[in-house]
């Protein structure tokens, strides 16, 4: 039978990854449709929309996640804009992996051989359905690797969400580790949650990228 203390840390890091999952699945899908949006304007746009995008990922990319969060939570207030610590933390997760996705999807897309669309071109399709019906699905064959790898890095980086007060998984095993002065242990757990969910998130994805395969794409 687990004594009081492992009984109460199974509780509490079960709560906590229950709130990580609820944090990481809809800003993973909240970062993709960024990134390819934001990835296809920075490619196609025009140079206004460009430099718009360009001027979002760079800041972004180039400010730490921590940052952001504190800005969205602590700094917003300031102009009026209240947001919940679990909405400041999907927010602040979906513009930060957002902008990391588009600069997948704009290396995809540019990879893509110019006499792809010219092709599109040549039979009737428009600017707009060269790109979305065959440019896009050949860019994100290119960038999955890629932009799993972002998903990846967001589960983990997830974990900062306890600075904006979510008590997520390692929110909840900070609280319990100052209670009982028992941090080795407690984070060794927390350390083997988080690697379980990459796992997960790991396979889950070379099954993605082994379903959309298509046999010699990609090869010269």
């Amino acid at each position: 039978m687990l004594s009081p203390f492992y009984q109460e840390l199974v509780e509490s890091l079960n709560r906590g990854l229950i709130m990580s999952i609820a944090l990481i699945i809809p800003s993973a899908l909240g970062g993709v449709f960024i990134g390819i949006i934001t990835g296809v304007l920075r490619a196609f746009g025009d140079s206004f929309v460009r430099k718009i995008c360009d001027t979002y990922a760079a800041i972004f990319r180039g400010t730490p996640l921590v940052v952001q969060l504190f800005i969205l939570y602590f700094g917003l207030p300031n102009i009026g804009i209240y947001l919940s610590p679990y909405g400041a933390a999907v927010t602040g997760f979906m513009l930060c992996s957002g902008a990391y996705q588009s600069e997948y999807i704009r290396g995809a897309l540019f990879s893509i051989k110019q006499n792809q669309y010219l092709g599109a071109h040549a039979l009737g399709f428009s600017k707009f359905q060269s790109i979305f019906w065959i440019i896009i699905p050949q860019a994100m064959r290119k960038a999955l690797p890629g932009c799993g790898n972002e998903i990846v890095y967001l589960i983990k980086y997830s974990s900062l969400a306890y600075v904006v007060t979510f008590m997520e998984l390692t929110g909840e095993g900070k609280t319990l580790a100052t209670e009982y002065f028992r941090f080795t242990e407690v984070f060794a757990i927390i350390g083997l949650y988080y690697l379980l969910l990459v796992s997960l998130a790991i396979l889950g994805l070379k099954k993605i990228e082994k379903a959309i395969h298509v046999p010699g794409f990609g090869k010269s």
